[in-house]
């Protein structure tokens, strides 16, 4: 059980989308929280990532080069269509 004191401000606006969604708080609170959640661990995720490539464990690959390797590398009408 978790208990979050909003700002005003916040809770208005909350109490707004439950009106407007026929939501309940709880709901919408979860939503964002668990979205907000999915944001911060992708971005800490690509933070990890830049840092193993400054380090030079990982490479980076050109868009040419994903491309050859996947065959790829001729077919550019494909991408203007």
């Amino acid at each position: 059980m978790l208990s979050v004191r909003l700002p005003p401000e916040l809770e208005k606006r909350l109490d707004q989308l439950v009106e407007r969604t026929h939501r309940s708080k709880s709901s919408c609170v979860q939503q964002a929280l668990a979205e907000f959640l999915e944001d911060q661990e992708d971005y800490l995720d690509a933070l990890a990532v830049v840092e193993r490539i400054k380090r030079g464990e990982e490479k980076v690959h050109s868009y040419e080069e994903v491309m050859k390797a996947l065959g790829l590398e001729n077919d550019k009408s494909s991408l203007d269509s």
